[in-house]
Parts: structure tokens; C-alpha cells; sequence
């Protein structure tokens, strides 16, 4: 259909569309002319009965009152004044008989039909009878009725006029309607090409993007139409793909950098001992720096596949009751050395006793993620806060508030993405996939996590969990 497409002209979509347009005016335009010429014959023969039956009614008159002599008179004045190819009169008695008639030299081929005279004869009514003659065009319209007591008159005329008006009319309607089929082709084919040149603009579009060029985008004229709305639809898929495409080259690029690094530093060990070293402690040292880095670099691969399972669903958590309360706690606990170390104030701020359903081992990573980050990035002599509320029946809220360096509003929206790391963090320990984690594992249990930050004035992550 468009330029450059290798399928087949009878395959396009606008060549079949305007197919069916030029079978449907076909369809309509013979229906049409179908109903017209049934009107027009219904008409045309609806005269020459009236016709017909005034001849019944003015021979009735004038037998009744002037008898069978001036009848017969009548039917050849009246033969020859329409013309005795165009009409004829046939006088019958009640039996079939005939007595008397106009000239029938042109009509010798029309007999009595019996079973119209029978119908006459037990009806009592005029009947009509229409008349194919061998050799003719032409058709001949009979009828048959009372005229006296034991009088039959048959009538006939000839149809000569309606025939040849009636084959004018095929002749004309067959050229016109091939007019109009073409005509009506070439509308519906420049219509179809218009309708499709929406989904042509799409498909020169889809062509036109490489891997190294997703900008372009189909033009939208604003007509709302559904092609319009395929259009819009298509740049916003071409959005979210140059998104991804985006995001998995930043990650590609942050994972070969975080991959890098304890690779780097596990040859320099190695390359440093082997040229140095010479006591079996200062090889053990090296062995036990490369199991470190090594475990670093497996923690980090676990993590992402963790998190890439989590998002994906294919990860099924191992939901079981547990106290989350009593989960924070430890968490506290846990870090409280750290950040005494650090000289920052951990305070830990829950209730007695909070019970949930969930994966223990994900939410113990998570919020021991969320208070890792808020000591790691607090300077002494500050604070971290740490609070679980409890939001009636339906949720429970997990706060971890720190007094730190806070987070820019540029860095804001990109925080929970995997591997990102603001300026001042990247001189910390760390891959940048804690908060991706937390996020995971809260989206995982049908919550979520939201942060609130200015720089220096700390931050703030409220983790929103449903109990139920």
C-alpha cells in the first residue's frame, strides 16, 4: 500500500476496503434500479389495464343499448384507429366461441386461454393475461370479460411501447452504473488512502527507529480520530521503550562500573602478593582479601537478581505470621553499636506489638536497607528516627527519619532506581541498590515507599505496608 512495503497491491487493506465500498454501491445502485423498474412496470401496466378495462366498460354500454351490429362496428373503428398491430377485439360466446372480430391477421398466434375464460366465467369479473408471442420483443396484454349475457369480449394490447422504454432504460442504467462504479472505486480508493494514511505515517515511523535513534515520533494533527489515537498510543509505547532502553544502558553501564571495581581490586591484591609477598600469613591475607571482594561482588549480583524477581513476580514470597514490631527492634538493635560509633542517636520508636503476614527474610532486608542508609548518610553528632504506626486495621507505617546531608530535588525522582547514586554518595560504600531493594520488597507485599528530603535538613522514607 505505501512506498517500500513488499506486500502485494491485492493485499492491501485499502484495495480491500475498497472492494467492499464498490460491492456495497454495486448492491445498492442494482437494488435500486431493481425497485425503480418494478414501479415503473407496475405503472406502465397499471394503464394499459385501465385502458383495457374502459374498453370492457364503453363495448358494455354500447351492447346494452344498441346491440351486437354496432359492437362489432365499434371493434374495427377501434382496431383500425389504434392501429391493428397495437390492439385487437375477439368477440366469445360463453363456451369459447368466436362470433365475431377485428382484424387478426397480426394476432393469429393468441388463442382462447381456457382457463382464463373459466376463471371468467365462474368468477364473473374481468381477468387479465399477459402474452409472450414467439419471434417478438414485445409482450401483449390480454383480458378477458363480460360485456352481455352470454358475451365475452377479449381484448388485447400491444406492450410495444413499455418493452422499448423499458430496454432504453437497462441500456442507460448499465452505462451509468459503470460510471458510477468506477467513480465510486476511485472515491473509495482515495478515501481508504486517506482513512490509512494515519497508519502509513506509523508504519514509516516504526521504520525509521533504529537502536541508536528512538526519537522519532508519528506526527499528531489533533483530528482525535482513531488512527490519531493509534498514533498517540505508538509514541507513548516509543516513550516507554526509549525509557527502558535508557534505563538498561545506564544500567548496563553502572553495573560494568560497580563489576569493575572488585575485579580491579581483586587483580591488584593478587598482582601485589605475587610480586611482594613471601610468607604463607601475607598469602592468606590476599586469599582472605579476594573471598571478601568476592563475597561483596556475589552479594551484589544476589541483590539485583533479587530485586529484578521481586518486580518480575516471579519471586514467591514465603509469607508466614510475624510481629513486625519485634522485626524493627532487632533492626535497631542491631545498628545501635554503628551509629554509637558513629556518635549519632538511634531512637527507636515502636509499639509493643504489631502482627503482619509476609516474607520475614525481605522485610528484615528492607528495613535493615532503609536504617543502613540513614546512619551511613548522618553525620555526628545527628539522629536517626525510627517508627512504626499502626493506621487502624487496614496498614501500618514504617518511618525512618535521619538528621543527614538530605537528598537534591533533581536527585528525588531517581533514588529507588537501581545503581543510581547522587554525587555525595558515591564516595560512601555502597552499589546503589538498597533503596531499589526496599522499594521491591514493599511493592512486593502490596505497599509502597516515599521519601521527603531537602539537602542539608535530612530525610525522611515512610514505607506504607496494608495488614491485611
Amino acid at each position: 500500500m505505501f512506498s517500500g512495503t513488499p506486500i502485494r497491491f491485492r493485499k492491501t487493506l485499502a484495495f480491500r476496503l475498497t472492494l467492499w465500498y464498490g460491492a456495497v454501491f454495486a448492491f445498492s445502485t442494482v437494488l435500486a434500479f431493481s425497485v425503480f423498474y418494478f414501479l415503473i412496470t407496475s405503472v406502465m401496466e397499471g394503464q394499459t389495464d385501465q385502458e383495457l378495462l374502459g374498453q370492457i366498460g364503453k363495448f358494455s354500454a354500447l351492447l346494452s343499448m344498441e346491440g351486437t351490429d354496432s359492437v362489432k362496428a365499434l371493434a374495427i373503428a377501434e382496431s383500425q384507429a389504434g392501429g391493428v398491430k397495437k390492439v385487437f377485439f375477439r368477440f366469445l360466446t360463453a363456451r369459447g366461441d368466436v362470433f365475431s372480430s377485428s382484424s387478426m391477421s397480426y394476432w393469429q398466434d393468441i388463442g382462447i386461454d381456457e382457463k382464463a375464460l373459466r376463471q371468467v366465467l365462474r368468477e364473473k369479473r374481468p381477468v387479465f393475461n399477459t402474452v409472450h408471442l414467439p419471434g417478438r420483443a414485445d409482450r401483449v396484454r390480454v383480458l378477458y370479460g363480460f360485456i352481455g349475457p352470454g358475451v365475452i369480449l377479449q381484448v388485447g394490447q400491444s406492450m410495444e411501447v413499455l418493452t422499448r422504454f423499458l430496454a432504453v432504460f437497462q441500456k442507460i442504467f448499465i452505462l451509468t452504473a459503470a460510471f458510477l462504479l468506477f467513480f465510486a472505486a476511485g472515491i473509495g480508493w482515495f478515501m481508504a488512502r486517506q482513512a490509512l494514511s494515519g497508519v502509513g505515517t506509523v508504519t514509516r515511523t516504526a521504520r525509521l527507529i533504529s537502536r541508536d535513534d528512538l526519537k522519532k515520533r508519528v506526527p499528531l494533527e489533533g483530528g482525535g480520530d482513531e488512527i490519531e489515537q493509534l498514533a498517540g498510543t505508538f509514541n507513548d509505547m516509543l516513550d516507554e521503550i526509549e525509557k527502558l532502553v535508557t534505563g538498561m544502558r545506564e544500567m548496563s553501564d553502572s553495573i560494568a562500573h560497580d563489576l569493575k571495581s572488585p575485579v580491579t581490586a581483586i587483580r591488584g591484591m593478587a598482582e601485589v602478593t605475587l610480586t611482594t609477598a613471601k610468607t604463607p600469613g601475607e598469602y592468606g591475607a590476599m586469599a582472605a582479601s579476594i573471598i571478601e571482594e568476592c563475597d561483596r561482588l556475589l552479594d551484589m549480583i544476589n541483590t539485583m537478581l533479587l530485586i529484578s524477581r521481586m518486580e518480575s513476580g516471579v519471586d514467591r514470597k514465603e509469607v508466614a505470621p510475624m510481629d513486625l514490631a519485634a522485626v524493627v527492634r532487632e533492626a535497631c538493635d542491631l545498628f545501635q553499636p554503628l551509629a554509637e560509633d558513629r556518635e549519632i542517636g538511634l531512637t527507636c520508636l515502636v509499639p509493643e506489638s504489631v502482627p503482619f503476614s509476609g516474607d520475614l527474610r525481605q522485610i528484615q532486608r528492607m528495613v535493615a536497607n532503609l536504617i543502613d542508609n540513614a546512619v551511613k548518610y548522618t553525620s555526628s553528632p545527628g539522629g536517626v528516627t525510627v517508627a512504626l504506626h499502626q493506621e487502624g486495621h487496614d496498614g501500618v507505617n514504617l518511618i525512618v527519619d535521619d538528621t543527614g546531608m538530605g537528598i537534591s530535588e533533581e536527585d528525588l525522582p531517581h533514588i529507588f532506581e537501581r545503581f543510581y547514586r547522587c554525587d555525595h554518595s558515591r564516595s560512601r560504600e555502597g552499589a546503589g541498590l538498597g533503596l531499589s531493594l526496599a522499594r521491591a520488597v514493599a511493592r512486593a507485599h502490596e505497599g509502597d515507599i516515599s521519601v521527603k528530603s531537602a539537602p542539608g535538613k535530612g530525610s525522611t522514607f515512610t514505607v506504607t505496608l496494608p495488614l491485611v
